[in-house]
């Protein structure tokens, strides 16, 4: 009960510090610089935010103590030309916020996987995270070594023909370029009753990006839901992150309440930190 109470207690002060910025950002680099076991950051993906406009959806994710993120097309559409990407660049650079990839971003023609890789390099981005067709994964893998950018596949779950879990990923990219990996969905890893800890062990030498939600139970049936309040064991996974020395980023892709996502998104960073607060 004690160790219980300790736990919440940490969580709370997680909740009260994603609810108030300066807090957050105090809170984190208070624990980073106590604890210096976090080599892993935490980020938003802007799926999260799509009913919000571009700079909405950066000052959202500031709210939230957070400054990194992953664009959504409806924040940066992939067809955009290059001097509206550049000033969506500029416009995370004034706000302080990282964007260092781009995603989910479906690939089913050659054109599509030109486009994609051209948008990443105009954004300056590190990551693609995509849902490339099986049969472009050749053309795929050489965009990669061109562009010397990450390619991170993403899972989703009961219904995907493509990439269902970690590992329907996994295996078709363990012996392509070292760039090709993967994005763990981890609320999409549960609702097809896989374990998302057991997944990024397993899978790990390729885990370039993680996507966190809660799940209300582990079947196709499964919904998003604020972190803590699901059926993922987050204790459990936070702590494997790191023993495994994870050092890429927890992005948040809160997918329910999409008209006012900002109190789950509080209250998911807050348990997040909470948790890490404990390690």
């Amino acid at each position: 009960m004690a160790s219980r109470r300790s736990f919440l207690k940490a969580a709370g002060i997680g909740a009260a510090a994603a609810a108030l910025p300066g807090l957050a950002k105090a809170s984190a680099t208070k624990v980073e610089a106590a604890k210096g076991t976090f080599r892993f950051q935490l980020g938003v993906a802007s799926y999260t935010l799509r009913k919000f406009s571009q700079e909405e959806a950066l000052d959202m994710t500031l709210r939230c103590g957070v400054n990194r993120i992953t664009f959504k097309s409806m924040h940066l559409p992939l067809d955009s030309d290059e001097a509206t990407i550049k000033e969506a660049v500029a416009l995370c650079k004034e706000k302080g916020v990282a964007l260092y990839g781009g995603g989910v971003i479906y690939m089913k023609t050659k054109k599509e996987v030109d486009q994609a890789f051209e948008y990443a390099k105009t954004a300056e981005m590190d990551m693609i995270v995509g849902v490339p067709n099986h049969e472009l994964l050749d053309y795929v893998e050489e965009k990669v070594k061109q562009y010397d950018i990450k390619l991170a596949i993403h899972n989703h779950g009961p219904g995907d023909k493509l990439y269902p879990s970690a590992k329907s990923a996994y295996n078709l990219i363990k012996n392509r370029d070292n760039r090709m990996g993967l994005c763990v969905d981890i609320g999409h890893t549960k609702r097809i009753n896989r374990d998302p800890e057991q997944d990024v062990k397993d899978f790990f030498d390729r885990v370039f990006d993680i996507h966190i939600k809660d799940v209300s139970a582990a079947t196709a049936e499964g919904k998003t839901c604020i972190i803590g309040r699901g059926v993922i064991n987050f204790p459990s996974f936070i702590k494997a992150l790191v023993k495994m020395k994870y050092n890429g980023t927890l992005a948040l892709e809160y997918e329910a309440e999409a008209d006012d996502p900002q109190p789950g998104m509080m209250e998911s960073f807050g348990y997040v930190k909470g948790i890490m607060a404990m390690v």
